[in-house]
């Protein structure tokens, strides 16, 4: 009797990949900067600042602001904005544009869907359910999930197997190093984000790169046919 095998996965990070997050997470580095007396920064300044969670973002956000902040302490700092940042963290972001049909195209071709990030699995769960996205998901891994996170392998492995299938159906789309070193690590196809927040050098051992959100279809069903 043959056994079915596993759905096919597609598992996408947030923050530059499926969502133009930035606007709202420099606005909030913007106000944490406010309360603490430290010069404004802009957000292409934010822009590099991103994907490796929270608590990185504010930290290096304080080193920016140079000597002054050397002071504040950076637990208490990443709280305030975290305080902040979640219930303002769909005043500007969007999805990309091509995102919901992409979604919807790759639910049509019998994909399951799901969601690696850095981001606190709460944050990421309220992003997703304000801009109508979380129906399309089987599984939202966050930075908090698991214990580890990108680009710790054990991140995407967990997602994976939360979303019900295997490494050996899915593949991960990101537009950041952790994003590539997650998915190699745990032996899964990586597509480049090339129109997020990531550097070109971040594509660097990537299995394929994509220009626009509206390629993924295609390029999933040749790195993992039905």
């Amino acid at each position: 009797m043959m056994t079915s095998s596993p759905p096919r996965l597609a598992v996408f990070d947030m923050d530059g990949t499926l969502i133009d997050s930035l606007p709202d997470l420099a606005a909030c580095a913007d106000w944490l900067l406010a309360q603490y007396g430290l010069p404004p920064v802009t957000p292409e300044a934010v822009r590099p600042m991103i994907g490796d969670g929270v608590a990185v973002l504010v930290s290096r956000l304080l080193e920016h602001a140079g000597p002054a902040a050397a002071r504040i302490n950076r637990a208490e700092a990443t709280a305030r904005y975290m305080e902040r940042y979640t219930p303002h963290s769909t005043d500007l972001s969007r999805p990309f544009p091509g995102t919901v049909e992409t979604l919807a195209a790759l639910h049509a071709a019998g994909w399951r869907m799901a969601v690696c990030t850095n981001k606190p699995v709460a944050a990421a769960r309220h992003i997703l359910q304000v801009m109508d996205l979380e129906k399309w998901f089987v599984a939202v891994g966050g930075g908090d999930s698991f214990g580890v996170r990108k680009p710790d392998p054990r991140h995407l492995l967990g997602t994976i197997e939360q979303a019900g299938s295997t490494p050996a159906r899915a593949l991960m789309t990101g537009d950041h190093h952790n994003d590539v070193a997650c998915a190699t690590g745990a032996h899964v196809p990586v597509i480049f984000a090339r129109w997020g927040y990531g550097q070109p050098e971040m594509e660097a051992g990537a299995t394929v790169g994509a220009d626009s959100i509206s390629e993924l279809p295609h390029l999933a069903g040749e790195l993992r046919p039905a």
